[in-house]
């Protein structure tokens, strides 16, 4: 099959159309032509050395994709070749075909096409997991979202308003913070302008919020602890601006009891990435079908533009979800 390969790891002109060999389908699994994937922040650090696959899992760059089902493993029922799903990745995305637990297959709703189903396993059950089962979200809660213009932002905006909930977040441009709040979102802040905990305190009469869901890191560490109202869950998803803390107030934790998580999708086990699809598909499959949840695609590119994809979120001009079409 064909594939998106390395020379070496490096910028993005290392990335190739070359050959490699077709997966193998066994017990209760799926082999899948792929027709679209989605770019994400990993694959960015992966090209450049910088995060390796899980044990066992393919080289090949991509962590989702949507495609047709094309040969089915023993022991899996309920699937027929031909069949439109997306799923989860560990790798392997980036290529003609991939093989999947069938556990982790997420049949695609018809109104959806291949290009949005790509934009939606990494960004949404991302936003879930950090949204529900570790930021412990209930009705009616606020929530801080940073980055809210990129793929795991506009999921977790939609999926807040899904579940009764408000949010606010930051962005780097007004056109930024008006898709945040078409989707959404209650107001926003761009960055650019200074700290936004004034903003967090106004828009919230001082009281803070419940959950602050952080792509940034050190930066924005202090702030987000005074972004917290009692009991308040700041969930670490990435440290683009940086991981290295210099100086922590522990008395902001001590003293309103605040909690600080670290999270990663990719290195949880099958059986946990199997057990958070199923509880995530339950609750959006219909919300898909009938439009009330949206894959939020910035750029469709073919697979050939590969490397004008990487530069594009490198540069940070996306807002949602960079879309490769896997063409033959």
């Amino acid at each position: 099959m064909k594939a998106v390969l390395m020379r070496e790891f490096g910028e993005s002109d290392v990335l190739y159309i070359g050959e490699t060999e077709t997966p193998k389908v066994g017990e209760n699994e799926l082999l899948v032509r792929v027709r679209a994937t989605a770019l994400n922040r990993a694959d960015l650090l992966q090209r450049r050395g910088f995060y390796p696959p899980p044990k066992g899992a393919s080289e090949i760059i991509g962590l989702e994709m949507a495609g047709e089902i094309a040969e089915i493993g023993p022991g899996v029922a309920g699937y027929q070749v031909g069949d439109r799903v997306c799923a989860l990745l560990p790798g392997g995305g980036y290529a003609e075909y991939v093989v999947i637990p069938a556990d982790m297959a997420m049949p695609l709703p018809d109104n959806l096409t291949f290009e949005q189903g790509a934009a939606i396993p990494e960004v949404f059950l991302t936003a879930y997991l950090n949204l529900v089962q570790l930021g412990g979200f209930q009705k009616g809660m606020d929530v801080l979202i940073h980055a809210g213009a990129s793929g795991v932002g506009t999921a977790a905006i939609q999926l807040v308003r899904e579940l009764e909930g408000r949010s606010l977040v930051t962005a780097g441009s007004a056109e930024k913070l008006a898709k945040c709040q078409e989707l959404g979102a209650s107001a926003g802040w761009n960055y650019k302008e200074g700290s936004f905990a004034p903003f967090v305190k106004e828009q919230t009469g001082d009281k803070g919020v419940s959950i602050i869901l952080d792509f940034i890191g050190a930066p924005y560490f202090a702030d987000n602890l005074k972004s917290l109202q009692m009991d308040g869950r700041v969930v670490i998803i990435g440290t683009m601006g940086g991981s290295k803390v210099s100086e922590v107030d522990l008395g902001h934790l001590l003293a309103r009891r605040l909690q600080v998580i670290g999270t990663a999708l990719r290195s949880r086990t099958p059986q946990q990435k199997v057990a958070l699809a199923r509880d995530f598909w339950d609750f959006a499959y219909h919300r898909f079908a009938d439009g009330r949840l949206v894959p939020v695609v910035d750029t469709v590119m073919d697979w050939n533009e590969v490397k004008a994809a990487h530069d594009r979120m490198e540069s940070n001009q996306n807002a949602g979800k960079i879309v490769l079409q896997v063409t033959e």
